[in-house]
């Protein structure tokens, strides 16, 4: 058995470390809230867009658009697509990293043609390791997730479409399905779908609502466009960050708890050990005394 000023010593440790964990809990769930709240002051105008363009394909459902071009005349051999990839900049919070990593090395394994965008320090480093080649990476982003990013890796991204370098673009980040579960999700960015802002039928008969889009409804969409791409892709990186706030929360947390745990371990060892050395003691003056008292006697005789 451990003596106690091992122990003790030991049960030191464990409480800085949980000095420690606390704080990272505390200041991962002050981050959450807020990366909360600028998604929520930023949804409404991101979703207005969304309508808009669903009003625009409902009166003009064949307009004519780069971002809803599929590009059906390339062979899937032919296709380029492009991956973005959104992991963290620190470890220590839980699955969160690993599960979004997993998800898009699967995704570049099956494609042709891929091209790696990656966001975050531990996505770099992982990426390099496998020696998937990564066409660019977007510093200092994930650890602070503003409009102004978002609109720099769109500007990046669309270029790149535009000019045909890129005939697909996915989106892969971690999305919050309640406070207690996240998950790796896979979003096509690029090229847009008709059917996915496609509103409810309206009947015959019905009026609808008049437009005047100029100088063309083309250009119009083609404005409209580039923005919905920077709410996309922001909307994903408030989200990945949120994601990622939440595991280390739960992980610091866990880690807390672990602690506590054995601290109460540590003290009832601590406690054995106190008793075992007050018991020898006790024993060593009782022999003292005994042996004392032996002498005492023997010199009386």
């Amino acid at each position: 058995m451990a003596n106690t000023k091992e122990i003790q010593s030991r049960m030191k440790s464990i409480q800085d470390t949980m000095k420690i964990t606390n704080a990272m809990y505390m200041i991962s769930s002050s981050k959450l809230k807020k990366s909360k709240k600028s998604l929520e002051d930023t949804e409404p105008y991101f979703y207005t867009l969304q309508s808009t363009m669903s009003r625009i394909l409902r009166h003009i459902p064949d307009i004519k658009s780069i971002y809803f071009d599929q590009r059906e005349n390339k062979s899937p051999s032919e296709r380029h697509t492009g991956y973005i990839v959104v992991t963290a900049d620190k470890g220590m919070a839980g699955a969160y990293n690993h599960n979004v990593l997993k998800v898009a090395e699967e995704h570049l394994q099956q494609s042709d043609n891929p091209v790696l965008f990656v966001l975050g320090e531990l996505g770099r480093q992982y990426f390099e390791h496998k020696k998937f080649p990564i066409e660019e990476q977007f510093h200092y982003t994930v650890q602070n997730p503003t409009l102004n990013r978002a609109r720099n890796i769109a500007e990046t991204i669309l270029e790149w479409y535009s000019q045909e370098k890129l005939d697909e673009v996915y989106i892969i980040y971690t999305r919050m399905v309640n406070a207690v579960q996240a998950e790796a999700e896979v979003l096509q960015l690029l090229p847009l779908k008709k059917a996915d802002f496609s509103s409810q039928s309206i009947p015959i008969g019905v009026k609808m609502e008049e437009l005047a889009l100029l100088p063309t409804p083309e250009a119009v969409m083609n404005r409209i466009v580039p923005d919905y791409i920077v709410g996309f892709i922001y909307g994903a990186l408030v989200e990945s960050y949120s994601s990622e706030q939440n595991s280390r929360m739960m992980a610091m947390q866990a880690a807390t708890d672990s602690a506590k745990d054995m601290l109460k371990e540590l003290d009832i060892l601590y406690n054995r050990a106190r008793q075992a050395a007050i018991t020898q003691e006790i024993t060593v003056v009782i022999a003292g005394a005994k042996a004392q008292k032996k002498k005492k006697e023997q010199g009386g005789k």
